[in-house]
């Protein structure tokens, strides 16, 4: 359900419509229930406008003002008590729950010691906000909050922008902290993830005392009055490692950019620091950050030469290992091993466990895929002509997919991590697109390194990332294992739909978001738009909205069926009359016929602004996808079958029987002759998908099931 309030002209007696708002956040928020969104209309929402303060937002509630100005405009300001289980009595304007969103608001607490987001024990998103004049600071996470802070500005806050205590976790990313007494402050035993983030012309930057540890990724800590981070007691910051260098920058802070006043040895990796600007017990390894690439892993020396070793065994066709049958990525082996991309050993064995070195990952790669060279040889010093993987390193360099270090080595003998070998994936074939959102179903997310998180969450939305035991934890810094390595790059060629897709329940896909369109939430076909929106399949209006029910006419759903299935040509292509050659839909037109999708009227027209009925959706799925004729009978589950013409009938139940009937709200009838929805065309494209083993399921009482 979508609700909208405006403290101007809205009315707590409406029906919180866009035609009747709501006035006020309280009354949205006591008729909201999960996966609900309230959307605020500019205006000052206070206790002078009839707010209640604290405003607690439950569990999967949205609230959400403009997310692009980050708030300008819609300003909730006051205060209310929130008595904190952990930190007794607080003044407080919002107060999150788990999954509730805050997004595209400024929050200002004027009262002494207001906060102007309390997050207790909660996971809750907070985006794109923007947090001033709080008399104390804009969020406070406490207890074992774990929430996700991204891309808000924390402005001219008393005493913090943030501040993080107690157990809590979270990622913070991409904010902005600046004019304020501390930046960012995190005690306890508080371990978050702060990363990408801009903290300047604060009194300090980041201070952290106790028993924190927070991990530090690519922030920019410049320009603070006095220290730029300060270390206290007994906290210890993750400062990079080897396989995940820190990338920070400190500078230009007014005393100094890094105090440690512990009495351990901070170890910092791939952080701009210069060292007499440093106080306490710091040791520095590879000082200066490393440009980003698909495996930045940066070492004082260079590896010595590797000795040249046997190329491996031939492909066995078979794939007949003795300790791979009933193992979890048996698929994925055998059909890697059918495509002479992997092969075992001697022994018959494929040794699933093993670790895997970058060498022999570049020979997957060079045997997996034939794309064009996208940059010159590099030629490694560590890689001499007569080593086996040579010109394997050099094809699958070349192509993108793999790099060298900093100090112009390969190291073919080290062994490659999960997340190197999804970013080298990604990198390689070249894929983009991927929403931080992706991230969410991961529970050890914070351990992806920053320059990752976008291609990891590309891997995530392409269906890429296999996950065994748990499919929620991706470990992205443990040694990949030849089993899993192999379900990356299976997963990848059917991205690329050059292999049948398997199904296995260690295949992650996306939890994708609620908020993609403002008239979808609690829509029926909700998920299937989605999906296909966060594919770049379909789109919205200017206004942010998607309107399900309007209807489509055959150029729309031609553009779709263009660009979802992107058919490989079928017939030689026709010249319709009526479709000009500067009609924007042309080429897709030309596309959806040539791949045996649509074909036009006995009169040689296409007739591209007719509306496509549901019948002609079916028809045109089972003619493009080449399923075979069904029989007759599972039609029976129609209620109305009598109105399916006798031509259509094989077609009708083929696609019945796979599945990719979607009928609302009464699965007992297939309405054939009625004008489809965009909802619908949504929803049966997608499911065409799933058959075509391009999509992930999608649990959806209003699928039709075959009896």
């Amino acid at each position: 359900m979508l609700y909208y309030v405006n403290p101007t002209n809205g009315n707590d007696d409406a029906a919180g419509t866009q035609a009747a708002p709501f006035k006020t956040i309280t009354r949205a928020l006591q008729q909201a229930k999960a996966n609900d969104t309230i959307q605020l209309l500019p205006g000052t929402y206070s206790a002078a406008s009839g707010e209640v303060f604290p405003l607690t937002v439950p569990s999967g509630v949205t609230v959400i003002g403009n997310e692009a100005t980050k708030g300008s405009g819609i300003l909730v300001t006051g205060s209310g008590k929130f008595p904190s289980p952990t930190f007794a009595n607080q003044e407080v304007t919002f107060q999150l729950r788990t999954n509730a969103q805050l997004r595209g608001v400024t929050v200002t607490n004027p009262a002494v010691r207001g906060t102007g987001v309390w997050v207790e024990s909660a996971n809750p998103i907070i985006a794109n906000n923007t947090f001033i004049n709080n008399k104390r600071e804009g969020v406070f996470a406490t207890g074992n909050a774990s929430p996700v802070v991204l891309n808000n500005v924390a402005k001219q806050n008393s005493a913090s922008g943030f501040t993080i205590v107690r157990n809590s976790k979270g990622e913070w990313r991409g904010n902005v902290c600046e004019q304020t007494g501390f930046g960012i402050a995190i005690s306890d035993d508080a371990a978050p993830l702060i990363s990408e983030n801009r903290v300047t012309q604060n009194r300090i930057g980041l201070v952290l005392n106790r028993s924190c540890r927070p991990v530090l990724r690519n922030n920019v800590v410049e320009g603070n009055r006095e220290e730029g981070i300060s270390v206290t007691q007994q906290a210890l910051p993750d400062l990079g490692q080897t396989q995940d260098p820190g990338g920070n920058i400190l500078r230009s802070n007014g005393d100094i950019d890094l105090a440690n006043d512990t009495s351990v040895t901070l170890i910092s990796v791939g952080n701009q620091i210069n060292p007499r600007r440093v106080r306490g017990l710091v040791e520095f390894l590879a000082n200066e950050m490393p440009p980003p690439s698909p495996n930045p892993t940066p070492e004082p020396t260079p590896q010595p030469p590797p000795t040249p070793e046997p190329p491996p065994p031939t492909p066995n066709p078979e794939a007949g290992f003795s300790d791979t049958k009933g193992h979890w990525a048996e698929g994925f082996i055998k059909g890697l091993v059918d495509k002479k991309v992997i092969s075992g050993f001697p022994d018959n064995t494929f040794k699933p466990q093993d670790s895997l070195t970058r060498a022999q990952f570049a020979a997957m790669i060079a045997n997996a895929f034939e794309l064009p060279n996208r940059q010159p040889i590099a030629n490694f010093p560590d890689v001499p002509d007569n080593f086996w993987a040579a010109l394997a390193i050099r094809k699958a360099n070349q192509m993108g997919f793999i790099s060298g270090f900093p100090d112009g080595t390969f190291r073919p003998n080290q062994f490659l991590t999960r997340v190197q070998a999804l970013v080298a994936l990604v990198s390689g074939l070249g894929f983009t697109g991927g929403i931080s959102d992706n991230l969410l179903i991961y529970s050890d997310r914070a351990q992806i390194p920053p320059y990752a998180s976008e291609r990891v969450a590309t891997a995530t939305q392409k269906r890429m990332v296999v996950n065994y035991p748990d499919v929620r934890q991706l470990d992205p810094m443990r040694e990949i294992t030849r089993a899993e390595v192999s379900a990356l790059v299976y997963q990848a060629l059917v991205a690329l739909n050059k292999v049948t897709a398997i199904t296995s329940p260690y295949i992650v896909v996306p939890e994708l978001p609620i908020y993609l369109f403002t008239d979808i939430v609690g829509h029926w076909a909700a998920g299937f738009i989605q999906a296909l929106a966060t594919m770049n399949l379909v789109s919205g209006f200017e206004d942010g909205t998607f309107r399900p029910e309007l209807t489509m006419n055959r150029a729309q759903y031609a553009t779709i069926i263009a660009n979802a299935y992107d058919p490989p040509p079928k017939r030689e292509p026709i010249r319709f009359p009526d479709v000009a050659d500067s009609f924007w839909a042309k080429p897709y037109i030309e596309k959806a016929y040539r791949g045996g999708f649509i074909s036009g009227f006995p009169d040689g027209t296409f007739q591209p602004n007719q509306n496509v009925l549901r019948l002609q959706i079916l028809l045109s799925l089972a003619s493009g996808l080449s399923l075979p004729a069904a029989d007759v009978s599972v039609l029976s589950v129609y209620d109305d079958r009598a109105s399916i013409v006798a031509a259509a009938q094989p077609a009708v139940a083929a696609t019945t029987q796979k599945q990719i009937v979607v009928s609302y709200p009464n699965v007992k009838l297939l309405n054939p002759n009625r004008n489809a929805s965009r909802a619908e065309v949504a929803a049966m494209v997608y499911q065409g998908l799933v058959q075509a083993g391009k999509a992930g399921a999608i649990a959806s009482p209003y699928i039709v099931k075959p009896g």
